[in-house]
């Protein structure tokens, strides 16, 4: 029968609904439970494209045996880590601190009152690897309660004050100088990986916001002659690591995206999940590398990853879904008569991977070419696995160029290129008849914020789409049209404007649990780069109605940044702030380039004041350990550099305003904003942009305003105004 989680939306809980164990989600009714049986609580904290979530759930939690004795000795709870990261940043902090070490499946033991004694990640039905067996830990601590009660409760009070003590840090607020990102920058250098890209060695983890500070600290210091040499080296580690990303195994290059890390060192082994958060972040990371290296590689792996999420990635409502999994069933389309999936088990990788013989029998006398290009072996190129999986299988990397192939072949580049495409095509069509890995399509509010960020500066950075040419065939129209079709969604289902509400999760018709600060952070990031996609007033209006929702809510008066939760839900028991640039950056972080970006588009001291605030509250940190908050480093960069607003007044369809946001675009300015005034709605953006009121078309052409601090210079109507002379940026080109 199932239990009590088969009544919830998230994907995680409901692939535990048929469980033996008896779970309950988060809530009044678990917590009674405990109290009124006297039981300490077991929490299982994970999400549903998590390979080892899977795996101790058909280890243990499917087993009736380890059911029984959790049902006898707990009450056992179910967490979704990306619905309520609130009581998952709570119970990680506790066991980081314990253990020294987190990740998910997170395993917590907690008195009735929610506070946690005991705790670690994934647990082995039996002791192996060094780890102790779950049902041997779950005895264990079964006894403790029974025989030490007082001790366990005692000790647990104790762990909570000092996760209080810890959640409230130290007080070392102070504006950090350029000293700190001096010694930031040294630190990327110092663990950056010279011959193979990235930072540090195996497994290696993209962290976008890295790139995005170091891409900032290249086009600061390129203004100063004296700095060229580190200049040169933040723009080369940038290029190097976003390179080895793209052509390594991490990226599909059948279906476009990338996998969530490689687990080894070369780039080439991948963990296979797909996190909405990575796509939306490594596409901003390539789409402004093109622009700082001039290279169109870049541009074409944004757009492609771009193509990915909206084919697979995308409600028919416009929002975005939040994951595809690591794990399906290891069947290929020719044998689904005779293996049905579910008389298997699920394989990480299986979708992605290929025989040799299937890509000569797909492919032809194309075949020889797509063998050189992806390093395809005969008896598969996968390094030794010890459970089989990728026996004989071929996992895809760039293992020659296309002109390597084309001299060993004695074909044309573009020969060799044509058959490339026809083979991709070949394989994705092959590949979409096996069973896909499982969709968490779940959309968050937080990831569909960074989201629309990704498409709409898409639509500006590669142009067309930003000027309305709806033209579906061209991919940057087809860009704008999804931030705005995601924006749209977010605001007429997720935004409750007479509460002034915003929600974090969507699924299947149900909008729920009242949004964080990370919500609001990355929402209005979104609406802020939508906003200067189009033009269009109402999402400035938008973006900074949510800004002073999202103080009235989270700012810390006392300490400046943004606590994570507002503090009024008692089963959470720290109110905390988060302080690290991770997988996902932290609210903060966000925020403080959201305020710097309202200053420069508003004018309105307030905004820069509390950006000011806000990295002040990690002063100590980035003077420190600046690599750990690079997304704070980055609005550090920014709020020293020279800041510059181009507005460009002109109408949405002459071929003449085109011409100069095109060009306002094709070089990398990263301390800029950039907006498009339509004349029939200048009077509503002058509302919030009132310095922009007397900004005319000259002699009834398209003009452009290019102003530093406000103070502008003479209008332009030529798209030579942005040569390197005219904006004092020689240096940058």
């Amino acid at each position: 029968m199932p239990n009590r989680l088969a009544s919830e939306q998230s994907p995680y809980l409901l692939q535990h609904a048929n469980n033996p164990v008896d779970w309950y989600p988060w809530g009044p009714e678990a917590f009674e439970a405990a109290r009124a049986a006297g039981k300490p609580i077991f929490l299982s904290i994970g999400y549903a494209t998590c390979h080892w979530c899977h795996v101790m759930e058909r280890e243990s939690f499917e087993n009736q045996g380890v059911a029984d004795v959790l049902n006898d000795l707990f009450i056992s709870i179910k967490v979704d880590r990306e619905e309520r990261p609130d009581v998952d940043r709570v119970y990680m902090t506790f066991v980081q601190a314990t253990t020294g070490s987190g990740g998910w499946p997170m395993s917590v033991w907690l008195t009735p009152e929610l506070q946690p004694f005991y705790g670690g990640t994934y647990f082995p039905p039996a002791q192996q690897w060094g780890r102790p067996g779950f049902v041997d830990v779950l005895t264990e601590i079964g006894r403790a309660w029974r025989e030490d009660r007082l001790k366990v409760v005692k000790s647990a009070a104790e762990i909570v004050d000092r996760l209080s003590q810890l959640a409230r840090g130290q007080d070392d607020r102070r504006m950090p100088t350029e000293a700190a990102l001096t010694k930031t920058f040294q630190q990327f250098q110092q663990s950056f990986d010279t011959r193979r890209g990235g930072f540090g060695d195996a497994p290696k983890f993209p962290r976008p916001s890295e790139l995005l500070f170091l891409l900032r600290e290249y086009a600061r210091l390129r203004e100063d002659a004296t700095a060229r040499q580190a200049s040169d080296a933040a723009l080369a580690m940038v290029v190097q690591t976003l390179r080895a990303m793209a052509l390594g195994g991490m990226r599909d290059h059948i279906g476009g995206g990338f996998h969530r890390y490689s687990v080894d060192g070369d780039w080439r082994v991948p963990h296979f999940e797909k996190m909405l958060y990575d796509q939306a972040q490594i596409v901003l990371a390539c789409l402004e590398a093109s622009q700082a290296a001039d290279d169109p590689f870049f541009a074409q792996i944004a757009e492609d990853t771009l193509q990915y999420v909206r084919r697979d990635m995308t409600d028919p409502r416009g929002g975005f879904y939040s994951a595809e999994d690591a794990d399906s069933f290891p069947v290929e389309p020719q044998d689904l008569k005779t293996s049905r999936p579910h008389d298997l088990q699920k394989v990480e990788g299986a979708f992605y991977v290929w025989t040799a013989d299937e890509i000569k029998r797909h492919l032809g006398d194309d075949s020889a070419v797509f063998e050189a290009r992806y390093g395809i072996l005969p008896n598969g190129n996968a390094p030794f696995d010890p459970q089989n999986e990728f026996v004989n299988k071929n996992l895809l990397y760039t293992a020659q160029s296309i002109a390597e192939i084309a001299r060993s072949t004695n074909k044309a580049p573009i020969e060799v290129a044509e058959a490339l495409l026809r083979a991709r095509l070949i394989l994705f069509d092959t590949r979409e008849l096996r069973p896909r890995p499982q969709l968490d399509d779940k959309v968050l509010t937080a990831w569909n914020g960074l989201m629309i960020a990704a498409f709409a500066r898409a639509s500006r950075v590669l142009g067309g789409g930003a000027l309305g040419q709806e033209n579906i065939e061209n991919p940057t129209a087809a860009d704008l049209q999804s931030a705005i079709a995601a924006a749209s969604f977010i605001r007429d289902v997720m935004w409750n404007a007479q509460t002034r509400t915003l929600l974090r999760r969507y699924r299947a018709g149900d909008a729920a649990i009242k949004g964080y600060a990370e919500d609001y952070a990355g929402l209005i990031f979104g609406v802020l780069e939508l906003f200067q996609a189009t033009g269009d007033p109402q999402w400035l209006a938008w973006a900074r109605e949510l800004q002073q929702r999202q103080d009235e809510l989270f700012w810390d008066a006392s300490g400046g940044g943004w606590f994570s939760t507002t503090g009024a839900d008692p089963s959470v028991l720290v109110r905390m702030k988060e302080d690290y640039d991770g997988a996902e950056p932290a609210p903060t972080s966000v925020s403080a380039m959201n305020l710097l970006t309202l200053a420069h588009l508003t004018g309105e001291r307030a905004y820069s004041d509390r950006a000011g605030e806000a990295i002040a509250s990690f002063g100590g940190r980035l003077e420190q350990t600046g690599r750990a908050v690079p997304l704070m480093a980055a609005a550090l960069s920014a709020s020293i550099a020279e800041s510059e607003q181009i507005v460009i007044v002109g109408p949405r369809d002459s071929g003449e305003t085109a011409a100069l946001w095109t060009a306002a675009h094709k070089r990398y300015r990263p301390f800029s904003v950039v907006t498009r005034v339509e004349p029939s709605t200048q009077a509503a953006l002058a509302v919030h942009m009132p310095w922009t009121s007397d900004m005319k078309m000259m002699d009834g052409k398209p003009t452009v305003y290019i102003c530093r601090g406000f103070a502008c210079d003479a209008p332009a109507t030529d798209p030579s105004v942005f040569s390197p002379r005219s904006l004092g940026e020689g240096a940058l080109e």
